[in-house]
């Protein structure tokens, strides 16, 4: 809080704060002129200094001059066209040609006199115009002497012409940087324009393209000057794709060995120059990105003539094979650059195919979930006739073909690459050193092809299995045994597992595939039965085996396979007790065996890291359970029960006492239930079995802990039943229950008083006073009626002016009461 001073104060504040403002003033001014004074008697030893900041409006920039000779340059250029185009034709030939020869060797020959001097950014300007005045003499000599000529083969060779005459002038004169890269861009059009003068085919366009792009790339790597490798390694890598992007569309066009041989020749005519590139580049990661390219264009050349020699379902296996065998280049001598972008080229074409095969796995997978909608209706044919759908390949056993290569080739990648599975150690260091290729065998990338063995193999075999089935289109009964055996593979893995990450990764899968064929096994009565009684024995056998050694079970893979055995123990129940023709609130009260059974496992676990998942499914399998009873009351009533007494046993632990309550609601609603369902709808049969333990369990706690406020615990229990029996007295026509009511109300208001207890006496207040004003509200009716109109508002006016007349003591009085309600717990 902020606090003003009075006005006096303040203006001795403010008068004390100027004075000294005043005297620091006066010490600066002083100092300044003694500061003059020394500057004066030094003499003209150089300027005056100057108060920092921006420079002055006539301070010039260096870049000032550039700024103004480029658009010198440019005026000029444009007063040349404008010459060229509108003036060109009041003179005739021989002034034509004088005016622009002149010009031009004018403008070729000033750059030179220019550096003599120093002027190096005039003669920059002045070689722009020079290199565009040579532009213009070209167009000048199409237009007079070759109208005749073909446009594109005109401009072919001219810019042959003005890329050499450039490239000479700028060698000619070293100084200037604008004429060398102007001639490598310019180099770029030769080749193409005459592939399109000669109406060449897409063939030779493509060629000319790459070998342009060739001419790039030797010049980016060879050459020193900057600006030259700039241009040229713009130019080459957009040329290059130009050309690989064309070379692959014709690649993939061709229907025939012949057609596909051609495109592959431009396809490892590109694939060579990335990998001289590759070769030559003096960074790493320019070396692998560029050894990558070349090693996916030598892919798709050798695999495009693989594809039109095999039939088409084979198209991708082939690229595939190559993808593998380009692996095996790791071991020649090559840079290590090269040979880590040749197997990333590897990888990435393997990630491809296996992009092509993963949808029949992923179909296999999740096609099945439709039996949901029609349960035990008849057994398919086969095991791709209980998919419900078309598979996305016409051959779909190559999906898992194509899937085992890939595992295989990441089973001995990390052996091919110097790379130990085992991890980092003495004998990993020892196999490093024997053989060690890409330099993988630590670092980020012999993480990633261990990870890969270990993890991606692994994957990839699951997947492979998964969709094996389908792909040979096995009879419905052995798919679904094959399925389940996969599950029961996966699960004894997990169970034998000492690392947890594979134990995660096969219990993952496990979860999967047993998802997916417990849906499979909807077809018929006896397929959903054995597959989920088989489920829940796996799942459940293998969760006992890692409980059971704790110390070396993955925590993951428990709580995975611990749920998913309690989650098809609920299943199977419910399937079992629907084949045993019970109505769904039996199959509930079937159902609900599960819980208990999960209950007295969680106690039997005590504060195993499984417990609190466990009681978790179980609390889930028990409102399944209970929601498969709501249609029949008396069996819902039952089922509440029940599970009240499952909660009401797990909170006998000493750690799960917090339980109880969730166990008196559950008995509470099974009453409620109960009573529904005899038709009973007096509100007190409903509160006071709420009401009772509630009271109780306040008494409980206000002996324990004498402190605790009477709202807290008694509030509740009275409310519950005051509250609902209040609003049926005023809505009861008998006097019975008001007159209960009311009786109860005072009880509780004079033991509240008598108790010091606050709740008591304010519910049993409140209510008595409602409760007595339901009953004289006839009489008061009836008494107004009687009275004269004007008597009401003549009393309450008489009441109002009471109370202001006594309002300070009215005021004292509603102190003293708060005060005394205060006092009260």
């Amino acid at each position: 809080m902020t606090n003003i001073p009075p006005p006096a104060e303040e203006l001795r504040l403010l008068d004390w704060e100027l004075h000294q403002l005043e005297s620091r003033r006066t010490q600066l001014l002083r100092r300044r002129a003694w500061l003059l004074g020394v500057l004066h008697a030094a003499g003209p030893a150089g300027p005056p200094p100057r108060p920092a900041g921006p420079p002055g409006p006539g301070a010039a920039p260096p870049s000032a001059q550039n700024v103004l000779l480029t658009l010198g340059g440019v005026l000029l250029t444009i007063a040349a066209i404008a010459f060229t185009v509108v003036s060109w034709g009041h003179l005739g030939i021989g002034g034509r040609g004088a005016v622009l020869g002149a010009v031009t060797l004018v403008a070729l020959g000033a750059p030179a006199l220019l550096l003599r001097r120093s002027l190096r950014s005039t003669a920059e300007a002045v070689a722009g115009l020079a290199l565009a005045l040579t532009v213009l003499d070209a167009y000048a000599l199409r237009y007079l002497a070759l109208p005749d000529m073909d446009a594109l083969a005109y401009a072919a060779g001219t810019s042959a012409v003005l890329a050499t005459l450039w490239a000479g002038y700028g060698l000619l004169l070293g100084g200037l940087r604008l004429p060398l890269p102007t001639a490598v861009a310019t180099a770029q059009l030769p080749l193409v324009l005459w592939a399109g003068a000669v109406q060449a085919g897409d063939h030779a366009m493509t060629a000319a393209l790459l070998v342009t792009a060739a001419f790039d790339t030797a010049l980016a790597l060879w050459t020193t000057v900057r600006s030259v490798r700039i241009v040229a390694l713009a130019g080459g890598c957009a040329l290059g794709l130009w050309g690989a992007a064309s070379a692959g569309w014709l690649s993939s066009l061709a229907t025939d060995p012949t057609a596909a041989a051609r495109a592959g020749v431009l396809l490892l005519f590109a694939a060579l120059i990335a990998l001289v590139a590759a070769w030559r580049a003096k960074e790493p990661q320019v070396a692998t990105g560029a050894a990558c390219a070349g090693g996916l264009l030598t892919v798709a050349a050798v695999g495009g003539v693989l594809r039109s020699a095999l039939p088409a379902a084979w198209a991708v296996p082939g690229y595939l094979v190559c993808g593998i065998v380009l692996l095996a280049v790791v071991r020649i001598a090559l840079p290590r650059p090269v040979r880590r972008g040749l197997a990333a080229a590897s990888a990435a074409a393997q990630g491809l195919a296996a992009l092509w095969a993963l949808p029949v796995t992923a179909m296999a997978l999740l096609a099945p979930v439709g039996w949901a909608t029609r349960p035990w209706s008849s057994a398919p044919q086969d095991a791709r006739a209980a998919l419900l759908t078309e598979l996305p390949l016409p051959h779909p056993l190559l999906a898992p073909l194509a899937l085992a290569l890939i595992a295989g080739t990441l089973l001995v990648a990390p052996g091919l690459l110097g790379v130990p599975v085992g991890g980092p150690g003495p004998a990993a260091s020892r196999l490093g050193a024997v053989a060690d290729p890409l330099g993988a065998a630590s670092g980020p990338l012999g993480g990633a092809v261990r990870n890969l063995a270990r993890y991606g193999a692994p994957a990839l075999v699951w997947a492979a299995v998964v969709a094996l089935p389908t792909g040979l289109g096995l009879p419905y009964a052995v798919g679904v045994s094959a399925q389940v055996m996969v599950v029961a593979a996966l699960l004894a893995v997990v169970g034998r597992a000492v690392s947890g990450g594979q134990a995660l990764l096969a219990a993952v899968l496990a979860l999967v595939s047993s998802v997916s064929v417990a849906f499979l096994a909807l077809a018929t009565e006896t397929a959903t039965l054995a597959a989920l009684g088989a489920l829940t024995a796996l799942f459940l056998a293998v969760c006992v085996k890692l409980t059971l050694r704790p110390r070396r079970a993955p925590a993951g893979a428990a709580v995975l396979t611990a749920c998913a055995a309690l989650t098809y123990a609920t299943a199977f129940a419910c399937a079992a007790g629907a084949a045993g023709g019970l109505r769904p609130g039996h199959v509930g009260l079937v159902t609900l065996a599960v819980p208990a059974l999960a209950a007295c496992a969680a106690a039997r676990l005590g504060r195993h890291h499984l417990t609190l998942p466990v009681e978790i499914m179980a609390a889930a399998s028990g409102t399944l359970a209970v929601a498969l009873t709501v249609g029949h009351a008396p069996t819902f009533a039952l089922a509440l029960a029940l599970a009240g007494l499952i909660a009401a046993g797990t909170a006998l632990r000493p750690d799960r006492h917090p339980v109880a309550y969730a166990s008196g609601a559950l008995f509470l609603l099974a009453g409620w239930v109960r009573l529904a369902a005899w038709e009973v709808t007096t509100p007190e049969a409903y509160t006071l079995p709420a009401t009772v333990p509630a009271l109780f369990i306040g008494l409980l706690r206000r002996r324990r802990d004498p402190e605790v406020s009477s709202w807290t615990a008694y509030g509740p229990g009275l409310a519950a039943t005051l509250l609902p029996s209040l609003a049926a007295a005023w809505g009861d026509p008998h006097w019975q229950r008001p007159l209960l009511l009311g009786v109860a109300a005072l009880a509780l208001t004079l033991a509240g008083a008598r108790h010091r207890l606050r709740a008591p006496l304010v519910l049993g207040g409140v209510v008595l006073a409602l409760d007595a004003l339901h009953e004289l509200a006839p009489y008061i009716v009836q008494v107004t009626g009687a009275l004269p109109r004007w008597l009401p508002p003549a009393l309450a006016g008489l009441l109002l002016l009471a109370v202001g007349a006594t309002y300070e003591q009215r005021l004292r009085d509603a102190r003293r009461f708060r005060n005394a309600l205060g006092r009260m717990h």
